[in-house]
């Protein structure tokens, strides 16, 4: 057994984690036995249950709810070999499934590392620290990403709202590399083609792309009409209209509060040109909720309207005023697709269960007369693999309707 602290679980608390979670809360553990108190910010320990049976290699940290993840389910050292080997693995699965190097490397519990996010951009790798224990293992988790991978730039950027709750502060460092103010995005397409993007780094959102929604656009072949018109709304930074656009749209909008994102959505949509793609582009920036009312009002008319916001539900206690905005947003979206046409509704709130989407969908739907029929139920790419224990691992819903009048 090793020398690391023991911490100790109350009675019966162990449960949850031989299920296969990797969480402990803080009401799970014997305070009386193993005092929160008595132990460093993110230092390792063995988990133990009431009968002093040991259940793993965790780290902790004293002052938050989820007071310790587990990394390992032995009394076993954590140092660079055992990194490596959880990212060798992670690695195999994404070379499997990826013919070029653009995709989410790590992610999370579901690659059994807890507080640590890799996207690979090439020889650029992006990565975020959320957690006090794996800021902790900074140095070790670098060595052994040399030793596996060896990318040409290893940029933290640890800016996340995450680590403000792990009482962290915000970083945006280079391990090691010159960062490039911009990387290219390759993504593939259902038909076996690709389709390729640019995206900011140090001033984009997360670690500058949103692999998770990869896979949902490779589908949207299957159901775009070629010369369609198509809305992208929440664009970031047109991941969406550039698919679009690289299948033979005629016009793609796109709508975005941000004028950095309409500005990189507009220059992704451009380089689909490179491969003969024509489509023309428009901006609409603002809310998106006004822009659309504004588009109804106007008389505009699309074949495909894209709903793709940020997380309108970070809280459990938010889910009914959440669940209110998604309704408007497609309800607002629906009153600007044409007859036969395509609606594309994401969310990306863990909260939001996937029936209570589907439920807002249809209540816009009857609202504005429209009728849904869903055809195609997407989640997270395949990069971000659900772990069937942490259903906190699954958050991304993605439905495609077709839409009738009346």
């Amino acid at each position: 057994m090793s020398s690391r602290p023991l911490l100790r679980l109350r009675r019966g608390e162990e449960r949850r984690l031989r299920a296969g979670h990797l969480w402990i809360f803080s009401n799970e553990i014997d305070t009386s036995q193993t005092p929160l108190t008595s132990f460093e910010l993110g230092q390792l320990v063995t988990v133990q249950d009431q009968r002093g049976q040991t259940l793993g290699t965790a780290y902790i940290n004293p002052s938050t709810l989820i007071a310790a993840r587990l990394l390992s389910r032995q009394d076993e050292t954590i140092d660079v070999d055992w990194f490596a080997a959880k990212l060798r693995r992670a690695l195999t699965w994404r070379e499997r499934l990826y013919r070029s190097p653009h995709y989410r490397w790590v992610y999370g519990e579901s690659d059994g590392l807890p507080g640590l996010v890799l996207d690979r951009f090439g020889d650029v790798v992006v990565g975020q620290l959320t957690t006090a224990g794996m800021n902790l293992q900074q140095r070790v988790i670098e060595e052994a990403i040399r030793r596996v991978l060896n990318p040409r730039v290893l940029l933290w950027k640890n800016d996340g709202g995450a680590r403000a709750l792990e009482g962290l502060p915000e970083d945006v460092c280079a391990a090691w590399g010159e960062p490039p103010g911009r990387v290219e995005v390759i993504e593939s397409a259902a038909d076996g083609g690709q389709v390729v993007f640019e995206t900011e780094l140090g001033d984009g959102q997360k670690t500058g792309w949103f692999y998770d929604q990869a896979f949902n656009r490779s589908q949207l072949a299957r159901f775009m009409k070629t010369d369609a018109r198509v809305l992208d709304v929440c664009c970031y930074a047109g991941g969406w209209a550039a698919t679009a656009a690289s299948l033979g749209a005629r016009r793609v909008d796109c709508v975005d509060a941000s004028a950095p994102a309409i500005e990189r959505a507009q220059a992704n949509v451009a380089r689909q040109a490179r491969a003969g793609a024509t489509a023309e582009f428009f901006a609409h920036r603002g809310d998106a909720f006004d822009v659309l009312a504004q588009l109804a009002e106007t008389g505009e008319r699309y074949d495909v309207v894209v709903v793709d916001p940020p997380a309108f539900i970070k809280r459990r206690k938010d889910i009914p005023q959440g669940e209110a905005a998604y309704r408007k947003l497609n309800q607002l979206a629906l009153r600007v697709l044409a007859d036969e046409g395509l609606l594309i509704s994401c969310s990306c709130s863990y909260h939001l269960a996937i029936d209570s989407l589907q439920t807002a969908i249809q209540s816009a739907a009857r609202h504005v007369d429209r009728s849904v029929q869903i055809v195609y139920q997407g989640m997270q790419s395949p990069d971000h693999p659900v772990h069937p224990a942490i259903p906190e691992t699954r958050y991304l819903k993605a439905f495609f309707c077709r839409v009738t009048r009346g």
